[in-house]
């Protein structure tokens, strides 16, 4: 573990922290005992806390905790447009998400803080025979902050069970670009939509805790199709991104990313979202690099309108 700030080591490890309140029933009905170590055991909760202020020209990282299998790289600011900006890459020990896995992140971006995050690499969700896996994500932005979350794809393999919720609390001239990429499964290798189920939410709220919008996602091929027009329409990969803003008009950031989407070969759409609080960009297709390659365009796009600066490219090995 590691920690800088205050904060009870015991608070953020209690169950109440990392078991999520609410489980959709398709995962829920999965509940129970496990053959292997169970919930609660040492590399089964992953823990992040991390904390962004604003010092001087740039955004530091001062308080940071985290639990195994969960850890994260030292700071880097390494893009030449915006040298104050922090890069984190969130990582995880161990090939992928197993069968009573609980993880939770936690994110603070103080007032005028910026700060980009993202993955290490695609998260893998193994095959589930006992149980299931949840991942709470929680990403609070002060007043005039600016966040990228922008993690690799997640890969759900055949037999996973698997439920996120997205939380982002975000003042009113604050900025939020969020990504989420889905893959059905090992595609290279023929499997496709044979988890048995994935489900998530993205819940973004004012700052008092008044509901902006929500985005549930519930993909449980064992219940209902999976493949229909408002769901995946027989696609493989599946791609949002979400521009949570009020310091810039919702339609110009929409039209930006519609324009940037135009030539993408791919079922996309772009629009605003309630409340004009920003736009989102939604991306189907058949192949991830297409999809992704697509996806870093609208973003690059975004960027641009937001900050001036185009989005910088993966520096992943």
């Amino acid at each position: 573990m590691t920690m800088l700030g205050g904060g009870a080591v015991a608070d953020r490890l209690a169950p109440g922290r990392y078991q999520p309140d609410w489980i959709p029933r398709p995962v829920r009905r999965h509940a129970g005992g496990l053959d292997t170590l169970p919930v609660g055991s040492p590399g089964k909760v992953g823990v992040l806390d991390l904390a962004f202020r604003r010092v001087g020209e740039r955004t530091e990282l001062t308080g940071h905790f985290q639990k195994a299998p969960l850890h994260i790289t030292r700071p880097h600011y390494h893009d030449p447009a915006l040298p104050g900006l922090p890069y984190v890459m969130l990582m995880m020990s161990g090939g992928g998400v197993l069968q009573g896995d609980r993880y939770r992140v936690d994110v603070s971006c103080e007032a005028g803080a910026s700060v980009h995050l993202t993955t290490q690499g695609a998260t893998r969700l193994y095959r589930m025979e006992h149980d299931y896996a949840t991942q709470l994500v929680e990403l609070n932005v002060g007043p005039g902050g600016y966040l990228e979350y922008l993690p690799d794809p997640t890969i759900a393999f055949a037999g996973s069970r698997y439920y996120q919720r997205t939380s982002v609390t975000a003042a009113a001239d604050a900025t939020v670009v969020l990504g989420e990429t889905m893959l059905a499964g090992r595609l290279a290798r023929g499997e496709r939509h044979e988890y048995t189920a994935y489900c998530t939410d993205v819940e973004v709220r004012e700052p008092g805790g008044e509901l902006m919008f929500a985005d549930p996602l519930r993909l449980v091929p064992g219940d209902s199709p999976v493949d229909g027009p408002a769901v995946m329409a027989g696609f493989g990969v599946m791609s949002t991104l979400y521009v949570v803003t009020g310091a810039h008009p919702a339609q110009e950031i929409a039209d930006t990313m519609h324009e940037a989407l135009a030539g993408s070969g791919l079922r996309a759409g772009a629009g605003v979202l309630p409340g004009e609080r920003g736009a989102w960009a939604r991306l189907l297709g058949d192949r991830s690099p297409e999809v992704l390659a697509a996806f870093h365009d609208v973003w690059d796009a975004v960027r641009r309108r937001l900050l001036g600066v185009p989005a910088p490219r993966p520096r992943k090995q």
